[in-house]
């Protein structure tokens, strides 16, 4: 849910910028009229409304969630103005034979807390069977709410929006329980103001004008379970610990352990793939030797069943398992252009730096844009298509990973990660040599809460088990010459840094007052980095178009009843449908614009045959389009008092050239596409600007592409006050210690123009090649850095006009 919209803007441009609408429904239950948004997505959601026909300060509603989802005490909810941020939020859950409410409100991208107003909500009726449960409900004093905030009931339309999580809350009794991030859905929806005013209102509410809930205190008394680790058995030492099996982590421990070093692997989540470990598929894959995540066609599963599989401490979706984003992601795999390393990285990281990363990684895991093994490709009506209008408009058809450096103007077939029809990628190469050696080990369902330090000294780290199969303990890293290599990602890495006393002094201010708070490191050793500044993700905006040649595919239905001969193809042959990834992103186009401030921007579109917006059928494309190198706009990532992550400043178009760039590429696409060859754009509606749609669009901003939270630079954040300049360097070993290195996704200073999977990957074998360069770390000793041409070298041995300034206790500098 995102941001507020001009309600009568809104009304004069509706089929353009409202994901979905609601309908008139009249409940069998109750017989109560209401205007109702339904979505059969997600195992199925729906929210009605009603109102007087003299409005007052009070409307009845109606939440139907998923029994499936919600058993284990998962939450539905609506938020009354649209977006999550700022607006009146109401939640519920099913608990036994009763449900559970409460009102919320979030103030930035954060788990939204009890909101302490006077609106009161009376349950009317409930239903429950065995799919789903029925909330009907009075709601009073919920026309307006914060500092301004509402809409008019007596108006002509309202947005509204909604979202719904598997996850459990953190106390199923407590209507004040935390919430975890709303993993199975979210969208936004208009309501016709004028259709929800009925005349029967009032003999409803006098039916059963409903019970009253009493409101929980305006704080929550409750966290989610968090797991602290308290074993001190020693589990092994290592020479290398790698903290992360996902992109980058793959890459680092394997290329660590080819050097002759001892390395342990510690992941989180679950094995994946079939040849690491993995079980998990529908029931056509049993004793196939496959699971869910080696066939390509089955990727998007994952959004209507992530149960032990998603992350459930951040407020994003992403996969916690081996592998990470390569085992569920769609596999899209990239050389990236030079200026994604020439724009973004300092010296040593240059593009002609990268050249021989680059070879490594594409010879071990080369690229293909025709997975299927019978040599067809599948779903091509969308790239057929968009060719047709793309070159006489002047775009250039080229093959993406021969010509990588060709971003504009450009389009191609999608290069892939997959292998021999399944997907591949680190997974199968990387991780498998690895395993063959005896200097390596693999954790798997072991989560990494902290390093231990004495000081800028990382000697192990603190591991706890999150099934019977992981391991609680400590391990440690070979004295004096050991390191520990956090690989958890741009979510999982900062997490780790703040609960070890590294990042902004309001983050571990925050893990102190925790239930880490009696553990933690003392903050006399705190070292204090802008750890989680620097958020960026790719900016999704969504065109969708219709055209008659175009043919969809059900990938979901696909899951647990694939066709014979899709079945078949795939199992007997590696070919078919299945064999490339869902929902069919078989195209690819590329535009670059110079920003109004004169720095060039990098856009991607996506492009698959499938509707978004709210828009369903058999001949829907959606364009995505990606706001990549170049961009500006950064974010904030925090971390909660529960120890879970959230985005808590959103990186997404808060700087005005940004804006402009995404405009001026979605009126690029209607000049070349809009009314040719038969194509009917339905977001922009026909009469909707370019500039309309982008300043007036309430969808999902994200691509789940985030990066940056751990920036490398030679500018130390130890300079500053802890919230500005660089958290790893040059070698990406984190400032002011002697052997903690970051390598992930985190790292990078600005985002990239493509997919980021194989540019991490790229950037791993690179930081493993400058860590085996380095020299054995020295104890006991101040750190030192670059100034003015000089380095520190002792307490006394500052060259004049340099006196040697302590800038913490494990940093020294001439300045």
């Amino acid at each position: 849910m995102f941001a507020k919209t001009s309600f009568f803007y809104l009304l004069s441009v509706l089929s353009t910028v409202l994901a979905q609408q609601a309908s008139t429904y009249t409940d069998p239950d109750t017989g109560i009229i209401f205007q109702r948004f339904l979505t059969s997505q997600f195992g199925g959601f729906s929210f009605g409304f009603t109102l007087p026909t003299n409005p007052t300060n009070e409307f009845i509603g109606q939440i139907v969630g998923p029994i499936s989802f919600n058993k284990t005490g998962g939450w539905a909810g609506v938020s009354f103005g649209g977006g999550m941020n700022g607006n009146l939020l109401h939640v519920v859950w099913p608990n036994g034979n009763k449900i559970v409410s409460s009102f919320r409100m979030a103030s930035g991208y954060l788990e939204p807390g009890v909101y302490p107003g006077s609106q009161l909500s009376s349950t009317m009726y409930t239903k429950f069977n065995t799919t789903h449960f029925s909330y009907t409900f009075r709601c009073q004093n919920c026309m307006t709410w914060g500092d301004g905030g509402g809409f008019d009931p007596a108006g002509p339309f309202a947005v509204m929006g909604w979202s719904q999580s598997l996850s459990p809350v953190g106390d199923i009794n407590n209507p004040g329980s935390s919430l975890l991030y709303h993993d199975n859905g979210f969208g936004q929806f208009g309501i016709d103001l004028t259709l929800a005013r009925q005349a029967g209102y009032a003999g409803w509410i006098a039916t059963n004008p409903g019970t009253p809930t009493i409101p929980p205190p305006p704080t929550s008394t409750t966290s989610a379970p968090t797991i602290t680790a308290t074993s001190t058995t020693v589990l092994g030492t290592y020479d290398y610990v790698v903290v992360g099996g996902g992109a980058a982590g793959l890459v680092v421990a394997d290329r660590l352990s080819e050097a002759g070093k001892s390395v342990m692997l510690i992941e989180r989540g679950p094995p994946t793939t079939f040849k690491s470990g993995g079980t998990r598929g529908p029931a056509w894959l049993a004793g196939k030797g496959l699971t869910r995540f080696d066939v390509p066609g089955l990727c998007n599963q994952i959004w209507v069943d992530s149960a032990g599989i998603a992350c459930d401490d951040i407020d994003q979706m992403a996969g916690c398992v081996l592998g990470g984003g390569t085992a569920v992601n769609a596999g899209l795999f990239f050389r990236p252009p030079d200026r994604d390393w020439n724009d973004n990285f300092p010296a040593g990281w240059k593009a002609t730096d990268m050249v021989a990363a680059t070879n490594k990684v594409f010879t071990r895991i080369p690229s293909t844009d025709n997975p299927s093994q019978n040599g067809v490709r599948f779903l091509q009506e969308a790239y057929n298509v968009l060719s047709t209008v793309l070159k006489p408009a002047g775009w250039t058809e080229v093959v993406a990973n021969t010509v990588p450096n060709q971003k504009n103007r450009t389009f191609s077939r999608t290069p892939f990660m997959f292998s021999n029809g399944e997907r591949g990628g680190p997974l199968a190469t990387y991780l498998q040599t690895a395993k063959a050696r005896p200097n390596f080990r693999i954790a798997i369902n072991s989560t990494v809460t902290k390093v231990i330090r004495t000081g800028a000294r990382i000697t192990g780290v603190q591991v706890t088990a999150t099934s019977s199969d992981g391991l609680t303990g400590i391990v440690n890293v070979t004295p004096n010459t050991g390191r520990v290599i956090l690989s958890a990602g741009a979510f999982g890495t900062p997490k780790i840094l703040f609960r070890s006393g590294i990042g902004p002094t309001d983050q571990l201010n925050v893990v102190k007052a925790s239930t880490d708070g009696p553990s933690m490191i003392a903050s006399s050793s705190w070292i204090r980095l802008p750890v989680g500044y620097n958020v960026l993700d790719h900016t999704n905006t969504d065109m969708v178009f219709t055209q008659p040649a175009i043919k969809t595919y059900d990938f979901y239905a696909a899951y647990d009843s694939p066709s014979v001969s899709d079945r078949d193809s795939y199992l007997n042959s590696r070919s078919g449908i299945l064999a490339t990834a869902a929902p069919g992103p078989n195209a690819m186009a590329w535009e670059s614009f110079v920003g109004t401030d004169g720095i060039a921007r990098q856009l991607q579109w996506t492009i698959r045959a499938e509707g978004s917006l709210g828009e369903t059928g058999p001949t829907m494309v959606t364009m995505s389009q990606y706001l990549g190198t170049g961009v500006v706009s950064r974010g904030r990532m925090t971390i909660g008092s529960n120890l879970g992550m959230q985005i808590s400043t959103s990186p997404y178009l808060n700087n005005a050239a940004d804006k402009d760039v995404v405009i001026r590429g979605v009126q690029s696409i209607m000049n070349a596409a809009s009314g040719k060859n038969g194509i009917t754009f339905l977001h922009p509606a026909a009469g909707v600007s370019a500039k309309d749609y982008v300043n007036n669009y309430v969808d999902s901003r994200r691509a789940n592409h985030w990066i940056g939270t751990c920036k490398l630079g030679t500018n130390s954040g130890l300079l500053g006050d802890g919230t500005t300049g660089s958290v790893v360097d040059v070698n990406t070993k984190v400032y002011g210690t002697d052997n903690l290195f970051v390598m992930d996704a985190s790292i990078f200073p600005g985002h990239v123009s493509t997919n980021p999977s194989a540019p991490i990957m790229i950037a791993a074998e690179k930081a493993v090649e400058k860590i085996l360069a380095l020299a054995p770390p020295v104890t006991n000793v101040p750190h030192f850095e670059q100034c003015g041409g000089l380095e520190y070298t002792g307490p006394t041995k500052c060259v004049s006009p340099y006196v040697c300034t302590v800038l913490n206790p494990y940093y020294y500098q001439c300045l």
